[in-house]
């Protein structure tokens, strides 16, 4: 995320501003910084609460009647009936966690009725990414289970990404930030030779498959999902000092490669000198919003035909719609979500949110 401004390491350490260090702790860092702005709005529904810092929310492929929700020291709870029913999966004993690290994330597989494999994206003990498969057969997730599919060494304590979906293609992608401190130091973002500040996919049904960068040039893509109705990419991508942005990739430019600008643009604006690493195509962001109005993006996803997104530190809730690789029809929507960790969607498509410091899980309703 960005330099303490502002992300206190509480928040997310600030999930992705940090420092950017943390996921928001910014390290440089601003942690997962304290937002003073409460959830309300007429059209949020408080949908379940004792969660410890929850820091995603999703459903599993044929369990339509039960939510998942990620909590960052390394635990997944379960919720039917807007009530905490479980503990799903328990990996605290491997998760370093505080700041913008912790276990960030989890991504069910397309067939997970038939197969009930998932995949976590958490720092270790040591605070470098693994991602894991783990399987679940009765279930509950089987730790012992695991198998790794991706371990990167982190230089610093944020900007970890973390973020795993499934696209349209049926390949699991992973965001990773650009290794953290501020103004990625090393130039990582634009070294393909690196796997930090990247969009990375793979097959993870397929023995010995390899990692592709897909992307790159991204400084701490802690959300980003694809439309499920047309398969379009969208990234939230948490800024530096001055601007947040919103990326977007149609369904069918995915196989190409993208260089979404950082740390040559933050946002649309010039950070460092030079030009843009190549090979791939130089993506300006659709829509971006300045410190003035929030410090630390939440990605989101598209429901209804508007693609939602947030800010982490002041709880904002925007929505907008793409014409022709354009977005129009920005605006603000009445919900606000303090400390604003993340977005999720049920298995029926409906949109949920879940606040860091609170433990609260909401869900978005009327979209």
């Amino acid at each position: 995320m960005r330099p303490p401004t502002g992300r206190s390491a509480l928040v997310f350490a600030t999930k992705v501003a940090g420092a950017v260090a943390l996921v928001a702790v910014i390290v440089i860092v601003r942690p997962f910084i304290h937002a003073n702005h409460p959830s309300s709005g007429a059209n949020l529904d408080p949908y379940g609460s004792g969660f410890d810092a929850p820091t995603f929310v999703t459903a599993a492929p044929g369990e339509p009647g039960r939510l998942y929700v990620v909590e960052q020291a390394g635990r997944i709870r379960y919720v039917v009936d807007r009530r905490i029913a479980g503990t799903f999966l328990d990996i605290r004993g491997r998760v370093r966690s505080g700041g913008e690290q912790g276990l960030l994330s989890v991504a069910f597989s397309p067939d997970y009725a038939r197969d009930h494999r998932l995949y976590v994206d958490y720092t270790d003990r040591n605070g470098d990414t693994r991602v894991v498969e783990v399987r679940s057969p009765d279930g509950r997730a089987v730790p012992s289970s695991a198998r790794q599919l991706l371990f990167v060494h982190q230089p610093y304590a944020n900007h970890n990404g973390g973020q795993l979906a499934f696209g349209p293609d049926g390949l699991l992608y992973v965001g990773m930030g650009d290794g953290g401190a501020e103004g990625d130091p090393q130039d990582r973002a634009q070294n393909l030779h690196d796997r930090l500040g990247k969009l990375l996919r793979i097959d993870p049904r397929t023995t010995h498959a390899r990692w592709q960068i897909v992307g790159y040039g991204l400084r701490n893509p802690w959300r980003f999902s694809f439309d499920g109705v047309t398969g379009d990419l969208y990234i939230g991508d948490v800024g530096q000092n001055k601007w947040e942005e919103v990326d977007f990739r149609p369904r069918g430019k995915l196989d190409r490669l993208a260089n979404y600008g950082w740390r040559i643009y933050e946002g649309r604006a010039r950070y460092a000198p030079g030009t843009p690493a190549g090979p791939g195509e130089l993506v300006w962001p659709i829509s971006v919003y300045s410190h003035q109005n929030g410090c630390s993006m939440t990605g989101g996803y598209v429901h209804g035909g508007r693609y939602f997104y947030g800010d982490f530190c002041s709880g904002t809730i925007w929505s907008l719609r793409v014409r022709d690789g354009r977005a129009t029809d920005v605006r603000k929507e009445h919900a606000r979500v303090g400390q604003l960790s993340s977005f999720g969607e049920d298995a029926a498509g409906d949109l949920y949110a879940v606040s860091l410091g609170s433990g609260r899980l909401y869900r978005i309703a009327g979209g």
